[in-house]
């Protein structure tokens, strides 16, 4: 049965209804204007149609994607007005909602699965990425991620003891347990050396060399204050800069803030053997790295003569616990320690690490709590 052919100002007035049921204010006067301009143009033309419903009917910009939507539903082969295809239909997958079998969930599990499964990916390429080469965006993220690092404390055994299940036998509370029982034999005490966190020590080489790094090592430095009281951080530089008190704010980004107001030579030069040797007259020889870990941050550049370096680095060695150089450029292949100021520090270090990655921190937080 053959569809009866309709009245093209009755096809052209049940559109301008659409758009008005669709939100678009067509008025009686914009609705004429559309049929006169139609039959000028001719209805046979899809695209001049299309224009001059456009010109007629829209009243503003915020009208015309509305006039798209409802001209491409409302005109259709059915009247006449055949609207031109995609060459190739797309095929939309459409899921049954059933699981594949018995044990399999649904469709939207297995999407929300491999979505985590992306996004826990795309966190373990970022912790091991070059800090250095990450985009303003990937330092952000990554800013956040520092949360995740547990740094331990290396510990230190103390004169005092300690009661303990095992160890050495404490004879004086073994004694005095018997002589309350009235000479009845006592469960036998026993004690350990007691332990006490060991102070850590932090030297950031924030030169112009080390700029790349120097935020996300005094972002390290932050999460190593927080968690372990007995931390001490230094800039080092052209000069010397305890920065231990702004990096106590629990707040990262108003820490990191302080401590750059409080640092004046922020990506200048390098003098390490002469800062070094400043810090040990000030603060290291008088107790604060003596028995301590001391953790450098540099890349070894060195203005001057490295042999003062070399010097004050063996100084360094005779009192401190442990002596840990991070060179961020360790963790690269191809790397070789050629800088003349890291070969003169190298015979004078404990550990030679990595520290160019979130992942290269969380080693070198194991290397110092075993430290």
């Amino acid at each position: 049965m053959s569809q009866a052919v309709r009245d093209p100002d009755e096809v052209l007035l049940g559109f301008t209804r659409a758009l008005r049921a669709a939100g678009v204010p067509v008025t009686l006067d914009r609705a004429q204007g559309f049929v006169a301009a139609t039959a000028v143009l001719g209805m046979d033309d899809q695209r001049a149609t299309y224009l001059a419903g456009r010109a007629t009917l829209c009243a503003g910009p915020d009208d015309l994607e509305r006039y798209d939507q409802v001209f491409h539903a409302f005109f259709n082969e059915r009247d006449g007005l055949p609207r031109r295809r995609p060459a190739q239909e797309p095929v939309v997958p459409t899921p049954s909602g059933l699981p594949d079998d018995e044990g399999s969930g649904t469709a939207d599990d297995d999407a929300e699965e491999e979505l985590v499964h992306a996004r826990a990916s795309a966190a373990e390429v970022l912790r091991h990425r070059d800090v250095a080469a990450l985009s303003n965006a990937e330092k952000h993220r990554l800013a956040g991620m520092f949360a995740t690092l547990r740094p331990r404390p290396p510990l230190r055994r103390t004169a005092r003891h300690q009661r303990w299940h095992r160890g050495q036998v404490d004879a004086s509370r073994t004694l005095r347990d018997s002589l309350r029982r009235m000479g009845e034999p006592a469960e036998i005490a026993w004690r350990r050396r007691g332990r006490r966190p060991r102070r850590v020590v932090l030297l950031v080489d924030v030169s112009g060399s080390m700029s790349g790094y120097a935020d996300a090592l005094l972002r390290l430095a932050h999460r190593f204050t927080q968690v372990t009281p007995t931390v001490e951080t230094f800039t080092v530089g052209t000069r010397v800069t305890h920065v231990t008190r702004a990096l106590r704010l629990r707040d990262p980004e108003r820490a990191l803030i302080a401590a750059g107001e409080t640092v004046p030579d922020w990506s200048g030069g390098t003098r390490l053997g002469e800062t070094l040797r400043f810090f040990l007259d000030r603060w290291g020889q008088r107790g604060m790295a003596r028995g301590a870990v001391v953790v450098v941050f540099s890349d070894g550049w060195e203005r001057d003569d490295p042999t003062l370096l070399g010097e004050q680095m063996e100084r360094l060695q005779r009192i401190a616990h442990r002596v840990v150089w991070v060179n961020p450029h360790r963790g690269k292949s191809g790397y070789e320690p050629v800088q003349q100021g890291v070969l003169a520090a190298l015979p004078h270090c404990d550990d030679f690490v990595a520290g160019h990655s979130l992942a290269t921190f969380a080693e070198l937080s194991e290397v110092i709590s075993r430290a």
